[in-house]
């Protein structure tokens, strides 16, 4: 099978709309929490979240272009608008016939249908709704329009898997690759969840932290203080290619992906495994799949969302596949900072690892006050502060409300 390559990155985040400042930002262990701008939340449980911030959609779309379509979309367009400059695959001679696109939603364009149900409950009953309603609602309409945007005519869907979804879009897109289907794929993520409904609905379930006093703090992934996610929204977006493709236009190689597993925990709707059972699963299939092993994976970039037992669940999963080896790798939750983009976190925290391979810096952990007695002993969860080792293999794992476990396994590039 062919090797595969990422050739662009393109980040809208928390921390930062591009990849340079996200990373700056990311490794000095800045939270990007604060309080709700995007609607009154007053009344709501929990009143802040990761908010993109300083975010100016008529830098990509003008005012028309830009109505038609939901902020979902729009952080999508933005992200791959940067990861394609950054590849300077539109300046080759590519043939567009050939490049795809595999995007991903959790939820997709909620702002759309919110607004809309509620102007509807406002009027007398009469059916009178957006012409785009539809349209902007499509998880599938990013992916479309982002061909439509640059006349990519190759393998083109959307693919939806919970809070794993964008590390299942980079696998499928990884895949087709590397088994000659395509040449140039474009994959990432993106949400725009931070509305009425996603805080509601979030907070019935009880899965928001609460701690409006002090939202810099809140998401403390293995804190034993830790109430739930903060909820984060952006995009994340790669340029692969086949390694030979990539040469023969003289790209910028950032990093290889070397393998990556999925799995089911066959086990609850909304809980992961107690004993992580698919997790070890997806851990082991990634390991196979890369033909490495867990001796030389360096950095874990951990799911770890600050809920009681999903963070601790994770690293019993991880212990179990790489026993003594804990000790001598790092793991960071970089969800303390960036909150969760439930959909969108496997490609941001994607370009994290490869940023990680690029530099040889794990980035931090924050929050933790007070370490979770639970924590297994042996681990390195990078608390506090950024670490300057050698990583040559990177790991980022996501799990997804339904069960889904989707992992990715990313190497520094050599010939």
């Amino acid at each position: 099978m062919r090797r595969v390559v990422i050739t662009g990155m393109g980040a809208i985040t928390p921390l930062g709309n591009n990849v340079e400042t996200f990373w700056k930002n990311l490794t000095a262990g800045q939270s990007g929490a604060s309080q709700i701008t995007h609607f009154d939340a007053t009344k709501f449980k929990t009143r802040f979240a990761c908010e993109v911030k300083g975010f100016e959609v008529d830098k990509y779309l003008d005012r028309k272009e830009a109505r038609k379509t939901d902020p979902v979309t729009h952080y999508a367009i933005a992200a791959v608008d940067e990861a394609l400059k950054s590849s300077n695959l539109l300046a080759s001679e590519v043939d567009r016939n050939e490049v795809g696109i595999i995007w991903g939603s959790g939820i997709g364009g909620m702002n759309t249908f919110e607004e809309q149900m509620i102007e509807f409950g406002k009027g007398d009953g009469s059916p009178r709704f957006n012409p785009f309603f539809i349209p902007k609602t499509l998880i599938d309409a990013t992916s479309g329009l982002l061909a439509i945007r640059y006349g990519f005519r190759g393998i083109n869907y959307t693919a939806v898997s919970a809070c794993a979804t964008s590390n299942t879009v980079i696998m499928d897109a990884f895949n087709y690759i590397r088994w000659g289907k395509a040449d140039v794929m474009i994959a990432g993520g993106s949400e725009a969840s931070i509305t009425m409904g996603g805080i509601g609905g979030f907070n019935a379930m009880k899965a928001l932290s609460t701690r409006n006093d002090d939202s810099q703090s809140a998401s403390r992934p293995y804190d034993a203080n830790r109430d739930g996610f903060v909820m984060g929204e952006g995009a994340g977006a790669f340029v692969l290619e086949s390694l030979e493709h990539a040469q023969l236009r003289g790209a910028k190689i950032y990093a290889e992906i070397i393998g990556a597993g999925m799995s089911a925990d066959a086990y609850h709707l909304t809980a992961t495994h107690p004993d992580g059972l698919g997790v070890r699963l997806a851990l082991n299939r990634a390991l196979k799949d890369a033909g490495i092993r867990c001796d030389e994976v360096d950095y874990i970039n951990t799911h770890a969302t600050s809920t009681p037992d999903g963070d601790l669940n994770e690293l019993k999963a991880i212990q179990s596949v790489f026993g003594v080896h804990v000790q001598k790798m790092n793991i960071s939750a970089t969800k303390s900072m960036t909150g969760h983009l439930l959909g969108a976190a496997g490609a941001v925290e994607g370009i994290a690892c490869v940023n990680a391979l690029q530099n040889d810096l794990v980035p931090p952990t924050i929050n933790v006050s007070q370490l979770d007695p639970g924590v297994p002993e042996g681990f390195n969860l990078t608390l506090g502060k950024a670490v300057k080792r050698k990583v040559d293999i990177a790991m980022s794992n996501t799990f997804g409300f339904g069960g889904h476990n989707a992992i990715v396994l990313f190497k520094k590039f050599s010939c």
